[in-house]
């Protein structure tokens, strides 16, 4: 009977129950919640669901005391099942890029050349937050982890705090994709604070047609321009214009296919579990405050770079004479197409025959390409 009441206090004290009464223990239950709470959004609210699943999920089983252990390392070789996965952190944003090239249409961009300003002053939110994580006592890689959130774009946050900040790596990307899927709750205070009801209404003239060899040579030629002037960034733009070129040359249908739909899904929930098992409660919560002050960072990057985005859009706006609607500017951030909805919906509201968004997917896919030129920046100044 002894040994029987040993053998089950043992079993007891190797579970994971046990962990939650240990040193730390209440951290994990902290984390669990937040694990709870992101399956809760994506699945009640449909925020983002395709990463905060699997990024909730992860992040619940890590955070089981002593299962971690398990799904990091159960060999001598330290090759569990996610570290094993984690080492392909480098190139899944990249491949991600691949299969968004395969899905993006550049034509709205190529038909209105001056939205892709807007793209670019959209990213200007990056560099205002990372002087701002500068301030606050982040050194230079972590702040450019941080500022990086600004450009709304998940994989491009990712693959830069990969290099810069891997200890911060689940923070971002929690933070990163959170504030995303809280974009159509975010911006349209910002948009109606920056413009006037009349600049609201204002109704833009039909995009031209763009032929299909401006689309093939669209891909080709940015990515010559942009990675000749920076260098860093031609694993991101070279693999969203290779994935775009993929699409637009139309020789070869299938691997577009697969790249718009199985690879993105296979990458994609890869991706959130390699990210949420980075969120352990020993590194999550190891300064609270810090991490709270990366939310807060956060929050002030993505609405930084919308008002950059919507200021740059009323200086175009006067400078041709009303002919463009300031609320495009706004969805120069990179969170394609949910930033260029709220657009739409937002001229809808002032006036139901008011259609702005084709106008706005314009500078919403140059902030693609504006995101990936400035994580190149950060690359190439702090790596």
């Amino acid at each position: 009977m002894e040994q029987f009441g040993q053998t089950i206090g043992e079993f007891f004290r190797q579970s994971g129950i046990a962990g939650f009464f240990q040193d730390g223990g209440w951290k994990n239950l902290i984390m669990i919640v937040i694990a709870l709470v992101l399956i809760f959004l994506a699945i009640k609210k449909d925020f983002e669901p395709y990463l905060l699943l699997p990024i909730g999920f992860a992040m619940l089983l890590v955070n089981i005391p002593f299962a971690g252990n398990e799904l990091l390392a159960w060999d001598e070789n330290n090759q569990g099942l996610i570290s094993f996965l984690q080492k392909g952190l480098p190139i899944y944003p990249c491949l991600i890029f691949l299969c968004i090239g395969a899905t993006t249409d550049f034509g709205p961009l190529i038909s209105n050349k001056k939205t892709m300003l807007l793209g670019a002053a959209a990213q200007l939110g990056i560099f205002a937050t990372f002087i701002g994580a500068i301030a606050l006592g982040f050194n230079a890689k972590e702040a450019s982890s941080i500022g990086i959130i600004g450009g709304a774009d998940g994989p491009t946050a990712i693959l830069v705090t990969n290099k810069l900040a891997p200890d911060m790596l689940g923070t971002i990307a929690v933070v990163a994709y959170s504030y995303m899927a809280l974009v159509p709750i975010i911006q349209p205070p910002i948009i109606r604070l920056l413009t006037t009801k009349k600049e609201r209404q204002i109704k833009m003239e039909t995009p031209r047609e763009v032929s299909k060899r401006e689309k093939i040579m669209f891909p080709i030629i940015v990515t010559i321009v942009t990675v000749c002037l920076v260098p860093s960034c031609a694993p991101l733009i070279g693999c969203l214009m290779l994935g775009n070129l993929v699409k637009e040359s139309g020789v070869v249908p299938n691997i577009t296919k697969t790249l718009a739909n199985s690879l993105m899904y296979i990458v994609t929930i890869i991706l959130g579990i390699c990210v949420g098992a980075k969120t352990n409660a020993t590194t999550f919560l190891a300064d609270p405050l810090k991490t709270l002050e990366i939310f807060a960072l956060g929050i002030a990057a993505f609405a930084i770079a919308t008002a950059f985005g919507v200021l740059g859009g009323k200086i175009m706006c006067k400078l041709t004479k009303g002919k463009v609607n300031p609320m495009i500017g706004a969805a120069g951030v990179s969170a394609v197409p949910m930033a260029a909805r709220v657009v739409h919906k937002e001229g809808v509201k002032e006036d139901p025959t008011n259609f702005l968004l084709m106008h706005a997917m314009g500078p919403n896919v140059a902030g693609v390409i504006g995101s990936a030129v400035a994580a190149g920046v950060l690359l190439l100044l702090f790596m």
